[in-house]
């Protein structure tokens, strides 16, 4: 059943995806004792958690390493992103985590940034044993956390816009696996989900066993006050269901798993997200 439904989820996969774009299956063969969903940041691909996800294979664990909607295709240019929607994404996260049910007896969920979102999410709503969200879009840096509704609505209101995510490098910013460009009726559907995921924790305890959120100190893009609103919200409900690591020695920076990027960076972090991962 587990086979069945992770060769319906590489279908996906169509002519207009990139060779560096493609889902990543790391499998055994066989049910192992730990399985791992790797879920990748906005406007990046599968590509971003290869390395890891390799690492992780060597520890024993079956990986799965999906591409979320809208991402990942050949044309770095492409508009699909602003096609974007709440609701795939978190359904996709379902589906990643039952896949991984067959694939491992006990399930971990890690993601960076929108994944690190989706991570956060399933702790929230669904039983996984262990989650770890890595510089998580729970907000943005510079908007206090009550305004985030009303940026939601507006920008969802108003008509879709791309931005460079380097207005000097533009389409020539690497890595070559991600878009140069955001979408802004995408951020405010990542800004939906964190919303829901704000609402549920006022009145539940996660129902994953273990969170984890790695932060960078000097995070440039994200918002590390409302990571800290979300597990002082958890652990109000169950006291040590939710912990921080705080990553106080980096560079300013959001990226901070990207290997083609800042493998100095990465080297770093790698061995934290492991330990997380196993403990």
């Amino acid at each position: 059943m587990a086979h069945d439904r992770l060769a319906r989820f590489l279908e996906r996969d169509h002519e207009r995806i990139g060779e560096l774009g493609r889902t990543l299956v790391f499998d055994h063969g066989r049910r192992m004792p730990r399985a791992a969903v790797l879920l990748h940041g906005l406007t990046a691909s599968p590509t971003q958690f290869a390395d890891f996800g390799r690492q992780l294979f060597a520890r024993g664990y079956n990986v799965f390493v999906p591409r979320l909607p809208h991402h990942g295709h050949d044309d770095r240019l492409t508009e699909a992103l602003s096609r974007l929607t709440a609701e795939e994404l978190e359904s996709l996260t379902r589906d990643c985590v039952e896949i991984a049910r067959g694939m491992g007896d006990s399930v971990r969920v890690v993601g960076f940034s929108l994944g690190g979102l989706l991570a956060a999410w399933a702790a929230q709503f669904l039983e996984i044993d262990v989650a770890v969200a890595v510089a998580p879009f729970l907000d943005l840096s510079w908007l206090p956390h009550r305004y985030a509704g009303p940026l939601t609505t507006a920008l969802l209101r108003l008509p879709n816009g791309f931005f460079w995510w380097d207005p000097l490098k533009r389409e020539r910013q690497m890595p070559a696996h991600g878009y140069p460009r955001y979408s802004t009726h995408a951020v405010a559907q990542c800004l939906r989900i964190a919303r829901g995921v704000f609402d549920a924790a006022r009145q539940t305890a996660p129902r994953a066993v273990r969170v984890a959120f790695v932060l960078n100190a000097s995070e440039t893009t994200v918002s590390n006050r409302s990571a800290r609103r979300l597990v002082r919200a958890w652990n109000a409900h169950r006291s040590g269901a939710a912990s921080i690591l705080l990553l106080r020695d980096l560079p300013p920076s959001h990226d901070i798993i990207e290997p083609l990027r800042h493998p100095d960076i990465v080297e770093r972090i790698y061995p934290v997200l492991l330990d997380l991962v196993d403990r």
